[in-house]
Parts: structure tokens; C-alpha cells; sequence
């Protein structure tokens, strides 16, 4: 008699995804809600328990209790873990200890990796695997050490380091939990190094490990080879140097109207020295992909600034990365979809190759769901919580694209506000999308049947 397989391996990969996050934040609350997780030994409260769960798994960085001095260290080193887990994701985590435990992986564990990282093959997923937690290894290694060299002489030897490790693992995972107190990197705003090392943490998190490996490869083959950069770069294939561009310009474009917004405003940039200034901006730029670490408070944001945040958080990074938001990609893929439409254009072609229709309509899809939930879960907050459109709005999208940045408002929401926020996390970790074919799309059932056009208009 054949041996049925365990309940979890029934599931298809878009179960198993949004059921591993929410088994993981369960965990966490059940860790801290111990009385040994909190400073003062009581016990958190179930709401605020949940909530930093929450935001640790799906590497939000809203809080409702300053990290630093709420927790214990005990607490903090759950977090710690929480945060890593959920940067790389729950089900990647359990893949390394099936590696290093030696034990096979079978098509369907394959298939689910394929789909954690969302990539278009399940061919050699094993060895991205590796790749991927030797290359977050070193990375976070070295921003670890470049943190030392800055936070070891102001804090001593044993806080020196705790910090360090800390903040990059959080800077890396995009998650913007930090060790310093209410004002985040606030007190750094003027130094180069700690920023530099954050914003390229960030970036890097954000890139996806897809764009990692592709650059490593293509400057390997280049050094072997001894031929030019370059040519190099020519090597790079389309998707590598579509993230490479829409980073650019999305850093710096963002860079340049912060500046040009808040460079006379007192309450964030207009303090500081023009040096700092110019380096506030591209914090602020890069820190809205999906980092949550903040230099100045952002309900001093004008409202240009804040419209801008918005829709740099709802973007989010680059796929297969820490980051999140609806991805770089996604939105380019849209926007070029309406291009090619309105310049009579049956194709969309980027770098003179074709975008496969199902890529467009997904796409489309993770657009349309994820703003229709921002909107559903904006105006459920302001039911639930007395704020203005303005801070609940900024509130959810930040929570949806996983950004964590706050007009200050997280600490005052209602039970019933927090319990919002922490669906929209939720949603915002595993994408709405999935959360929809987790509902919806029944397993093994495809349409085989060809309908008659209809006459719709449209327009």
C-alpha cells in the first residue's frame, strides 16, 4: 500500500509560500509573548507580541514599541532571527537545513524553490540556493565589519558589534529594524560612512540575486577571458540590465526631488549643510525601496515629498530580492504594456527581445490586486483608527510594500488599527496575488474551453 505524503507536501507552492510566513509568525509571537522576551520581564501583550512578529517576518520595520528598550535581549535575538528568516524567505531557510542535514530534494521541493525565488526554471535551483546564502553571508559579513569601524569606538567592543550585526542583517533584509531608539539613523544623518554602508546594503538587498549572479558571472567570464568591461556589461542578459537602469533611475531621480522639495524645510533637510543635504535626499530615496531606516522624521515630509514616498514605496525593489512593494520590473512591464498599445505595437519588446503575454498579465495582475488592496485596507484603517488620509494612506502602503517607514503613527493605532497593519504586512510579504490564488485558483484545474469574442467597449 503506497504511503500517503504529509499534509504540507499536498500543497501546491502557492500554499505552501503564504502558510510558511504565517506558521513563522506564530512562532515569533509565541516567542515573545515569554516573559524573558520583554525588558522588564511581564510579558508583551498579545497585539504588540503579534505586531513585532509580524514585522520581522515579513521585514516591514513598523513598530509599536521601541525595539531597543522594550526588549530584552532575549527578545531581541528572536527578532534577530525573525528578520533573516523572513529576508530570505521561511521555505529557502528550511532548504539549507535540508542541505546541510544532506537530505534529497524531490521535484515538488524543487518546484516550491523555484517559486520562492520566482524564477522561470527548476533547473539548477540547488546550486542558486548555495549561491544565495553564501553570497548573503558575505555580504552581510562585510557590511557587519565596515559597521564596526564606526559604531566599535562610540559604543564599545561588545555593543560595537551587536549593533553592527544587527543593522546589516536588517539593512540587507530591507527590514529597517534598528538597536538605536526611537530616532532610527536620525543621529547619523551627517555621517558619510554609516549611510554609504546602509544605502549599499539596501541597494544590494534590493537588486535580486538573479542580477548578483548574472554581474559575478559576466566579470568572471570578462577576468578569464581578459577581455575589456565593457564588454562585460554587453554580456549582461536583459533582465540584469533592466533592474541595473530602472534602479538608476528611480535612486536618483528620487534623490533629486527630495532635494529639490525639502532642502528649505528646517524639520528634515533644511538644518543640515548642503553636503549632508545631498546626501539626506539619496538616503531618503534609497531607504523608500523597501528599507524602513529613516534620517529625518517623515510626517515633517511636505506634501509633494510624502505623494513621492508613496509611490516609491509601492514600487518597492527588484524580484527574487529582500525587498519588497510591487517590483521595479512589474510596473516597467505595465507601463511599456500601454506604450506598445498606444504606438500601434503588437508586441512589447524590451532590449529587442519579446515579453511572453503571460509575463504582461501578470504583471497587470500584481498591480491591479496589490493598489486594490492598499485602497481596501486604507479605508478600513480610517474606520478603525482616528488618522487622516494622509497618515493612514502612507501607513498601508508602507505596510503593503514592506517598508516600515511611519508618519508616526504606528505606537497610537487602535487594536483593531494594529490588527489592519498587520494583514497588510501580511498581504505585502507573500503579495496579494498569492493570497488570491491561495483563495481562488483551484489545484489542477486548467480552462479547456475556447469562449466566442464578445462585443465589449472600453475607454
Amino acid at each position: 500500500m503506497q504511503r500517503k505524503a504529509p499534509p504540507i507536501r499536498r500543497l501546491r507552492p502557492a500554499h505552501i509560500l503564504p502558510v510558511s510566513f504565517l506558521f513563522a509568525i506564530l512562532t515569533g509571537t509565541v516567542l515573545l509573548l515569554l516573559p524573558v522576551s520583554s525588558a522588564d520581564g511581564t510579558g508583551a501583550p498579545l497585539t504588540t507580541a503579534l505586531f513585532t512578529a509580524t514585522t520581522s517576518v515579513c521585514v516591514t520595520g513598523l513598530t509599536v514599541v521601541e525595539t531597543a528598550a522594550y526588549w530584552s535581549p532575549f527578545g531581541k535575538a528572536v527578532i534577530f532571527l525573525l528578520i533573516q528568516a523572513g529576508g530570505l524567505g521561511i521555505v529557502s531557510c528550511f532548504a539549507l537545513l535540508m542541505l546541510l542535514l544532506r537530505r534529497r530534494f524531490s521535484l515538488s521541493d524543487r518546484a516550491l524553490l523555484q517559486d520562492a525565488f520566482n524564477l522561470d526554471t527548476r533547473t539548477g535551483v540547488i546550486a542558486f540556493l548555495r549561491r544565495v546564502f553564501r553570497g548573503t553571508l558575505i555580504v552581510e559579513g562585510a557590511g557587519a565589519i565596515l559597521y564596526s569601524l564606526c559604531f566599535i569606538p562610540e559604543y564599545g567592543l561588545r555593543r560595537g558589534i551587536l549593533l553592527s550585526v544587527f543593522t546589516a542583517v536588517s539593512a540587507f533584509c530591507n527590514a529597517g529594524i534598528d538597536l538605536f531608539g526611537a530616532d532610527s539613523l536620525a543621529p547619523y544623518a551627517g555621517s558619510l560612512p554609516v549611510l554609504a554602508v546602509t544605502m549599499a546594503l539596501i541597494v544590494l538587498g534590493g537588486l535580486g540575486f538573479v542580477v548578483w549572479f548574472d554581474m559575478s558571472d559576466s566579470l568572471r567570464h570578462a577576468r578569464q577571458h581578459r577581455y575589456p568591461l565593457r564588454r562585460a556589461v554587453g554580456r549582461l542578459g536583459e533582465h540584469t540590465r533592466l533592474v541595473l537602469r530602472l534602479t538608476f533611475i528611480l535612486i536618483f531621480s528620487g534623490a533629486v526631488f527630495f532635494f529639490l522639495c525639502e532642502h528649505r524645510n528646517p524639520e528634515t533637510l533644511g538644518s543640515l549643510p548642503l553636503p549632508a543635504q545631498l546626501w539626506g535626499a539619496l538616503f531618503e530615496s534609497v531607504t523608500l525601496r523597501t528599507a524602513g531606516f529613516s534620517a529625518f522624521s517623515q510626517g515633517k515630509l511636505s506634501a509633494p515629498s510624502s505623494l513621492a514616498a508613496c509611490l516609491l514605496m509601492f514600487i518597492g525593489g527588484s524580484p527574487a530580492g529582500t525587498a519588497g512593494g510591487v517590483k521595479t520590473v512589474t510596473c516597467f512591464f505595465v507601463l511599456q504594456n500601454a506604450l506598445s498599445y498606444i504606438r500601434g505595437q503588437k508586441e512589447t519588446v524590451v532590449y529587442r527581445r519579446r515579453v511572453p503575454d503571460e509575463l504582461m498579465r501578470r504583471s497587470a495582475a500584481i498591480l491591479t490586486v496589490s493598489l486594490l488592496a492598499v485602497l481596501v485596507l486604507t479605508a478600513l484603517l480610517l474606520l478603525a483608527a482616528p488618522l487622516s488620509a494622509a497618515d493612514a494612506f502612507f501607513e498601508i502602503v508602507s505596510a503593503c510594500a514592506t517598508v516600515g517607514l511611519s508618519r508616526g503613527v504606528t505606537p497610537q493605532l487602535t487594536t483593531a488599527g494594529r490588527l489592519i497593519v498587520i494583514l497588510a504586512m501580511y498581504l505585502g510579504r507573500i503579495g496579494p496575488i498569492s493570497m488570491a490564488v491561495f483563495f481562488i485558483h483551484p489545484a489542477g484545474r486548467e480552462q479547456k474551453i475556447t469562449h466566442a469574442a464578445g462585443r465589449f467597449f472600453v475607454g
